[in-house]
């Protein structure tokens, strides 16, 4: 029987899988492949292996219920797919569509020499097809939103099964022993848990969903569904969940529940524009999306930098965040705006340093998404916070951690601090301090910097570049 190859990169999932699907419409035997490739496992970014390794197991657990196996290789993807096509004499090599830069020029070679066929899957529309009238990408988000909603959105009959049965993969082809890896606490991996996740957040009156609109802010047991990891692994489709959005919308009507569903909603229309801005401007890994920011004076105090990595700002929603970032490998988004905007607002660092610190950490870690989000709050990218916009690391804590459960949780030195005081520790009284077993500057460092002076400075610098060159789009 002849053999197709399916080519599993960022897709590890058997249900609403266009690669699968098509390549067992072929008729042939399908040779589920992924390619442990040395660029991508040069960067230390260990959770988020621990989390690709251990929901790999899952998938290789699912095929063989299935009759099949996943193979495992290791090396330069062309030429491991090379020595494949010839082992089993395949006559095509089915993969989901990636849009990164590295996966793009990968991808171009591959195809070059051999017949490589790219389905879709990353996203529910494709970003070369969601443009402006004049053809020219959207670079802001309100109107990629209008757009993209103006396009019919997936129903259940669209999702394409999950096979029943795989054919056996040739018992003589090779394959490598997958390295030892427990995933992080607090993020099963795999298929059958984002379906659970999924389930959960959607499903019942008591579901996180209905309550997002007003919940997902919060900082301690928000409504989040925390689904990020498995879109970032395609362990689940995005078009399963939208179509769970959607469900619930039209099912609730005009009540609080339509409103948790419409808000949910578009944060996965922000998720498909992050990856438009990366398919449509790679260069923005690298530079600003704005060229009239590409300039802007970034102080990049080293030991100002280390500080926020370690969480020792003095500022405890910072540090909170940070610390669990390093444990967890995952942040809340409110989370992640607060301690990106205290990095390059409060302490003028150049966004990219702290898009190379969350990659280095965060298990859903996105090239697409990473870039997007830093951009944004760096006010240099697409539909971009405008430069006043400087959160208050104080404020914030009080609005979304007013009893600062979330600071005692990660910083456990503040454990026994006063409630007036948990925001802003440098105010105790010595006496209190001394109570309290948190004598500020010993076992927790006073503020890095005074935030209304940082405020200035950013403004400053920002107003500085405000209008200089052509902006993009």
């Amino acid at each position: 029987m002849s053999c197709v190859i399916w080519w599993i990169r960022r897709d590890l999932r058997l249900g609403d899988n266009h690669a699968l699907h098509t390549a067992l419409a072929s008729g042939a035997t399908v040779v589920p492949v992924f390619i442990m490739d040395p660029h991508r496992l040069q960067f230390p970014a260990a959770k988020r292996q621990a989390f690709l390794m251990a929901g790999l197991r899952q998938l290789d657990a699912s095929l063989r219920e299935r009759g099949s196996r996943l193979i495992i290789r290791q090396g330069n993807p062309l030429d491991e797919l090379r020595a494949l096509c010839y082992a089993t004499q395949a006559t095509a090599i089915f993969a989901e569509e990636a849009y990164s830069p590295y996966a793009r020029r990968r991808d171009a070679d591959v195809a070059g020499q051999l017949p490589l066929r790219l389905m879709p899957g990353l996203t529910v529309q494709h970003p070369a097809t969601l443009v402006k009238a004049n053809g020219t990408p959207y670079t802001t988000f309100g109107p990629f939103m209008r757009a993209w909603k103006s396009r019919s959105l997936p129903t259940p009959a669209d999702l394409l099964p999950m096979p029943a049965r795989l054919p056996a993969v040739p018992p003589d082809l090779l394959s490598r022993e997958l390295p030892d890896a427990n995933p992080p606490a607090g993020f099963p991996a795999g298929e059958r848990e984002a379906q659970r996740r999924l389930q959960a957040f959607t499903d019942g009156p008591q579901a996180g969903i209905h309550a997002y609109h007003n919940r997902r802010n919060v900082l301690v047991d928000g409504a989040t569904s925390e689904l990020s990891p498995y879109l970032r692994f395609g362990m689940i489709s995005p078009r399963q969940a939208v179509i769970a959005a959607h469900r619930v919308q039209s099912f609730a009507g005009d009540g609080h529940a339509s409103s948790g569903a419409d808000a949910w909603l578009d944060e996965l229309i922000w998720r498909e524009f992050y990856h438009a801005l990366l398919f449509h401007f790679p260069e923005t890994m690298q530079e600003a999306l704005r060229a009239d920011r590409r300039s802007i004076a970034w102080i990049n105090n080293e030991d100002d930098f280390t500080a926020w990595c370690d969480g020792r700002t003095g500022y405890p929603i910072v540090d909170a965040a940070m610390h669990q970032l390093v444990y967890t490998g995952w942040l809340p988004n409110r989370a992640r705006l607060i301690v990106a905007s205290f990095l390059v607002k409060d302490l003028l660092v150049d966004w990219r340093w702290g898009a190379r610190r969350f990659m280095e950490h965060l298990i859903d870690g996105d090239a697409a998404a990473n870039t997007g989000g830093w951009q944004w709050t760096a006010g240099t990218g697409g539909d971009a916070a405008p430069y006043f916009r400087v959160f208050n690391p104080i404020l914030q804590a009080q609005t979304f951690d007013p009893g600062g459960l979330y600071i005692r949780r990660w910083l456990p030195e503040l454990q026994r601090v006063p409630k007036r005081f948990i925001h802003k520790p440098w105010t105790m009284p010595v006496d209190v301090q001394r109570e309290a077993n948190c004598i500020i500057g010993h076992d927790y460092p006073a503020p890095i910097i005074d935030h209304e002076m940082a405020r200035q400075r950013a403004l400053a610098a920002y107003r500085r570049v405000e209008g200089q060159g052509s902006s993009q789009g």
